[in-house]
């Protein structure tokens, strides 16, 4: 924050109590001469944008409304590639983010702000999300929630003092974060990691096993989703079509101890049914066109992308050399894929491409022979060699072990002999 902050403020507006109080404590607790609200757009139900109008109407706030859903849905799509998923679930919220961030940014400098605020606290991730991207402009960046120390109790007090439009209580009995690729619900009874949630905090997918079972084929070119049942769509529809299908099904549910950044062990529930069809999918082609050390060390690659993707770092040097290496392992993954959604699981049943690492008859039982020039018993000779050197290292272990209990057994004879 500079010396003699002046000038206006945007702040990541949602309308919630958060949000709501950083409006007034901006200009009385920094200094600032005005606040400007910006809600993005990423895919979260219209009345979020409904209540952030009314709420910021009421603020006499400037309010700006930024659609992003097609950048957002063509990240999430890019995630596929990577197998994007962190700590077994697929990444939603950390992608949105930057996105949501950059975007914000956009509207600061349009509008000549001279910072940059958001409401979350100081337990959390989104903090350091939204400021990896903030701290790049020259920008100020305030925090009022984890500068200032507040408790939603203390919030909740303040409103109601300062006459806030915001409803009573907490808003709601959890803290709800949705966008096209995922929703998630934590908070309340849901922190305690033995209590089992019931049916009443999902709103994407069904109870498991009301829907008769139903098979979807997924095109794909090159990495890239074309076609969803040799239907070609936009991202975001395709998106929200397969939301609705797969959540039919129950598919894509995950309740998981998740690790945050700052090392807080948190549990989250996570609704996510296109996600989960298009990474089965993606993972099931890959497998049938990827060598096997190609599969093995994309693992890793994966892996290390999908934890700077949850940081947040999906612009950062390393990320973008990672999608180097993915990129060319994507220009053979080209093909179609059957899914079969059944009682909350999404299924690959059936792979099909041009580039598959597979001959049938090879690998057939019905086949004497494995290719022309490879016999079965060719593989004797690879079995004799196979785990040579850990049935040595092991007979070598014995013998050594055996020469010191012997060792041990002279040594007491002529201690007793003596």
């Amino acid at each position: 924050m500079t010396s003699d902050p002046s000038g206006t403020v945007a702040l990541a507006f949602s309308g919630g109590l958060d949000t709501t109080v950083c409006v007034p404590l901006i200009k009385e607790e920094y200094g600032y001469d005005d606040v400007i609200g910006v809600t993005v757009d990423v895919g979260q139900p219209e009345k979020e944008f409904d209540e952030a109008a009314e709420t910021a109407e009421e603020l006499d706030l400037e309010h700006y409304v930024v659609d992003a859903k097609e950048e957002f849905a063509d990240l999430c799509l890019q995630s596929v590639k990577a197998n994007g998923t962190y700590q077994g679930y697929p990444l939603g919220t950390a992608l949105a983010r930057p996105v949501i961030a950059n975007a914000i940014l956009e509207v600061a400098e349009e509008q000549g702000c001279s910072a940059l605020a958001h409401g979350c606290t100081g337990k959390g991730n989104d903090q350091l999300r939204f400021e990896a991207v903030w701290r790049a402009s020259d920008l100020d960046v305030l925090a009022p929630v984890r500068e200032l120390g507040l408790t939603r109790e203390w919030e909740s007090e303040y409103a109601a003092e300062k006459g806030l439009p915001v409803e009573g209580g907490d808003g709601g009995r959890w803290s709800i974060d949705t966008n096209l690729w995922s929703r998630s619900v934590e908070g309340s009874e849901l922190e305690d990691p033995a209590h089992v949630p019931g049916e009443e905090i999902y709103d994407w997918t069904t109870a498991p096993g009301n829907a008769e079972p139903e098979t979807v084929e997924v095109e794909f070119d090159q990495g890239e989703v074309v076609a969803v049942d040799g239907q070609e769509q936009d991202a975001v529809s395709l998106i929200e079509d397969l939301n609705e299908r797969a959540g039919a099904h129950g598919v894509g549910r995950s309740d998981i101890m998740e690790d945050r950044m700052l090392g807080l062990k948190v549990r989250e529930n996570y609704e996510h049914p296109a996600a989960t069809v298009l990474l089965t999918a993606h993972e099931a082609l890959e497998s049938l066109v990827l060598t096997q050390e190609e599969r093995s060390f994309k693992t890793q690659i994966d892996q290390r992308w999908a934890e700077k993707g949850y940081e947040g770092l999906v612009d950062a040097p390393l990320t973008k050399a990672l999608e180097s290496f993915i990129e060319q392992t994507q220009t053979k993954v080209t093909g179609t894929v059957t899914v079969k959604l059944d009682g909350g699981q999404a299924r690959a049943v059936g792979r099909d491409s041009e580039y598959a690492v597979y001959s049938e008859s090879a690998a057939s039982f019905n086949e004497e022979a494995v290719t022309d020039d490879i016999e079965q018993d060719d593989a004797t000779g690879v079995a004799k060699y196979h785990g040579f050197q850990s049935r040595l290292a092991n007979r070598v272990a014995e013998n050594v072990a055996a020469k010191q209990a012997e060792a041990a057994t002279d040594g007491g004879q002529s201690e007793d002999e003596n």
